[in-house]
């Protein structure tokens, strides 16, 4: 008897011995999602190519919170070129789940090159920041709306309005 006793702690023992070595998984990556966004446009002597990795960590169903990367190459023939990228950081807030409401916070280092056939090459190399509201429809993992730049500067030559139509997409 006495040794059945003790094979019955000894077992119980080493089975809550191995409860506790098991370690809760972290949910973590279970709310990070990752998208943003791309851009094309060709035509005749213009390029406008842009792309925009971003990551979002959803805190709940209603807020999340963002980071991304972000570089554009533009150029008109004989005309101008630019390359811009830098770092940004967003906010998102769904109050229900067809709407969007944003915050981003935008910080871009801009080397452009102007060329005048009578006046030569024009360098403007510049850090801009950007703050933009945005609002937008939301279905699934796609919002598309406008934001509208709280810090715009006409006379950088960034963005040619403060108002931009956008679409997020996030997997």
């Amino acid at each position: 008897m006495f040794i059945l006793l003790l094979l019955i702690g000894a077992f119980s023992k080493l089975y809550g011995q191995t409860d506790q070595e098991v370690k809760p998984k972290s949910d973590f990556w279970k709310q990070v999602q990752f998208g943003g966004g791309f851009g094309l446009s060709i035509g005749t002597g213009f390029t406008d190519i842009t792309l925009a990795p971003n990551a979002i960590y959803n805190l709940n169903q209603y807020i999340s919170l963002g980071a991304g990367l972000q570089g554009s190459i533009v150029s008109q023939k004989d005309v101008f070129s630019s390359i811009i990228y830098g770092v940004n950081a967003i906010t998102l807030f769904n109050p229900v789940e067809e709407v969007q409401l944003s915050i981003e916070l935008e910080q871009v280092r801009v080397n452009n090159t102007f060329r005048n056939p009578t006046t030569g090459t024009k360098k403007d190399d510049f850090w801009n920041t950007g703050l933009f509201i945005g609002g937008g429809y939301r279905m699934e993992n796609v919002t598309m709306g406008i934001r509208y730049n709280l810090l715009y500067n006409e006379e950088k030559m960034v963005y040619t309005d403060a108002m931009m139509p956008f679409i997020r997409v996030y997997f």
